[in-house]
Formats: C-alpha cells, sequence, structure tokens
C-alpha cells in the first residue's frame, strides 16, 4: 500500500487552491478526481464574478473569507496571467421598497468593512449605464470578473510545479480511520488503495457522499446537502452595460442579474430551483419568467432575444432563503485528527477559493 502524506478529493476550484497551499507547506499532496478533467464539476458552470463581500453578516466565514479571497485573486491574477477583469458592479433599486433593502444592504457591507460602496440617485445611474431605468443602484467598484476555466488551469500548473499530484478518473469507495491517518480505498477501476496522514475532502456537490464513506464517522457532522439549480440565458447583440447589474437579492440567491465574461458576452442568471438530482439540461420556459425579472430594470429586454447557456447547481447546506454559510469542518468540531469535511461551499466559494485554502492549511497545520 503507498503512503501520502496528505489527500485532497476533489479537483475543483476550492480542492486545487487547498492542495497548492499545502504543497507550498511543504506537504506531500495527492489530489483525487472522479472526472477526467480539473475544474468540470462546480467550477465549470460558474459565473466567474469576483465578489466584494457585499452581502454576508459581518463575522461570518463567507464575509471574511470573501474579502480577503478578493485581493487575493486579483493578485493571483496579475502574477499568473490568468484574464480578469475589475468591472464593478452596480446594486439596482427600482421602488421605494427596494430602495429601502439596498439602504439596509449599504449598512451591511460597512458593518462587514466593506467601505468603498457608493450611492447613486437616478441620474448618476443613467450616466453610467444609459440602458438602465432605475430609481437608485450602489456602485461596488471591487467587483470583477475571472476567466474560471483558465483559473483552474493556472492553479493545476501550480500544483504541479509545486510537487503535487492529481489523479482523474478516482472515484473514493470507503476511507478508514486509524488512528495516524486514513485508508482510502477507490473505485475498482481506479488502481490501489493508499494510506493518507491527512485528508481533506473538497468534493462539492459529492463532498456529504464522501464524508459518508468514512466508516464510523458519525452523521451529525454531515449536514444535508440542499442542491439549488439554477440557469443562465445569454443575451444576443450588443453588450448593453460596461458593468455588472444585480438587482436587490431575492430569496434564494441573488436575484436575475447580468454579468459579463472575458469575451464581453452578457448573461443573465442564476434563478433559484430547489431540485433533488443533478440535472444540467436547460429549461427554456423558463424564458419568460426571466424576461420580466430583467425587464424591471432593463426595459430593453422586451426587443431583445435570450438563449439558454448553460445551467449550474449551487451545494447548499441550510434552508432555502436563509443565509448558509461556508461549513469547514475540522477536528475542533468532529474529533478525527486529520480530517476537514468542506460543505456548502456556494458563492462565493470562487472568489474565497484562496483564502479558503489558507484557512483550510491552518487547520491541519495546527
Amino acid at each position: 500500500m503507498e503512503t501520502v502524506e496528505t489527500l485532497v478529493i476533489g479537483a475543483g476550484v476550492i480542492g486545487l487552491t487547498v492542495a497548492q497551499e499545502l504543497a507550498n507547506y511543504g506537504h506531500e499532496v495527492f489530489v483525487c478526481e472522479k472526472e477526467r478533467t480539473a475544474g468540470s464539476g462546480v467550477s465549470a458552470r460558474n459565473s466567474g464574478v469576483i465578489h466584494a463581500g457585499i452581502y454576508y453578516p459581518p463575522g461570518s466565514l463567507k464575509s471574511r473569507l470573501c474579502q480577503q479571497g478578493r485581493d487575493m485573486l486579483y493578485a493571483f491574477c496579475e502574477t499568473h496571467g490568468v484574464p480578469y477583469r475589475q468591472t464593478g458592479k452596480l446594486i439596482v433599486a427600482c421602488d421605494n421598497k427596494e430602495e429601502a433593502l439596498l439602504k439596509g444592504l449599504l449598512k451591511n457591507a460597512q458593518a462587514a468593512g466593506v467601505n468603498n460602496l457608493d450611492w447613486l440617485g437616478a441620474q448618476a445611474v443613467e450616466g453610467l449605464e444609459p440602458s438602465l431605468s432605475v430609481q437608485a443602484a450602489l456602485l461596488s467598484p471591487s467587483t470583477g470578473i475571472v476567466d474560471p476555466a483558465q483559473f483552474v488551469a493556472a492553479l493545476e500548473r501550480g500544483l504541479c510545479a509545486a510537487g503535487g499530484h492529481v489523479a482523474f478518473g478516482s472515484e473514493v469507495r470507503a476511507i478508514q480511520p486509524t488512528g495516524s491517518g486514513f485508508i482510502v480505498s477507490f473505485a475498482e477501476d481506479a488502481g490501489e488503495t493508499l494510506f493518507v496522514k491527512k485528508l481533506v475532502n473538497c468534493a462539492g456537490l459529492g463532498a456529504q457522499t464522501v464524508a459518508s464513506c468514512i466508516v464510523g464517522f458519525a452523521k451529525e457532522y454531515i449536514p444535508p446537502l440542499r442542491m439549488v439549480r439554477g440557469h443562465y440565458f445569454s443575451l444576443a447583440g450588443k453588450t448593453p452595460f460596461t458593468h455588472l447589474i444585480y438587482p436587490v437579492p431575492a430569496i434564494g440567491g441573488l436575484g436575475v442579474h447580468a454579468t459579463l465574461d472575458m469575451t464581453g458576452t452578457v448573461r443573465f442568471g442564476p434563478d433559484v430551483e430547489p431540485v433533488d438530482r443533478e440535472d444540467y439540461c436547460p429549461d427554456d420556459g423558463r424564458m419568460p419568467a426571466f424576461k420580466a425579472a430583467i425587464s424591471r430594470y432593463f426595459p430593453g429586454i422586451a426587443e431583445r432575444t435570450l438563449t439558454p447557456d448553460y445551467v449550474g447547481i449551487r451545494p447548499q447546506v441550510g434552508e432555502l432563503g436563509a443565509f448558509n454559510d461556508f461549513r469547514i469542518s475540522s477536528e475542533a468540531e468532529h474529533g478525527i485528527k486529520g480530517l476537514v469535511n468542506l460543505f456548502g461551499i456556494e458563492s462565493p466559494g470562487l472568489t474565497s477559493a484562496l483564502a479558503i485554502a489558507k484557512h483550510v492549511a491552518d487547520l491541519i497545520e495546527s
């Protein structure tokens, strides 16, 4: 049986950042991924937004790690040549009720340490984005976009350069704690078992399944997985915006908003649809609801064409509509030395990834 110091399960953005951070700490790191390429799960269906940290309660993991990760991600992109743009974002209010919600959002952001937001009236918004019809907006200059696929590729290169290894087509079947480490068995076609001293579960939508493979692991430490599906529709023709455009947050998400990618394509989404299985087939029937939501702040959508683009699924761990923080569970919670489980790493997971990696490495090293 081969022995490896540290095994990271999952080669998405989170798994690769964690693995690279641990390799930089001097760990011998092995990453196993059940798919055939890196970043082909949740990471492949990501809008690529670099969030500023506006929405999350002060003191939460999402708030702290998003703000740290945002700055780390911009620096990483500069250093590693990953395409990004600091586009800025407008969060818009269309009536008095939404304006009151927007003021509450501003107070939350300031309490969390996001102090560079500007309040704009209707005239100022029109000067920035003439296509919008809104009553007020918050301007977030720190928000931007990154190419998720190139970010994944840069992480994979960095991990390999640091001496780490990735094994694709390696699905975990069983994990046996031994007191000094873990015996990890894989599906029959993935090779022999491994003995690892430290184990980090970054399996995204599969994190609960992986945790359930740990022999004797108490179910009370595995939060229920609640999958939330979201559709994205792309806008045909000329791009009407230079900023990302968000409505005030909606139940279960941030509302149907407009994002840009590195080519300038505008995508609207996501909506919120609780599901009980992975299904990435787009539903054209949701388009009328999309157009209705978008028309509140962008009346010109009535004359424009939307086409189905992609579908993503978020791994939530709490009730729909409630705030659900990242769940990063270590020995202090479950009592097993050398084990860290990551649950509910949804938005702003990509923004937070490098900070999450530092947090996990500190837990592993403590």
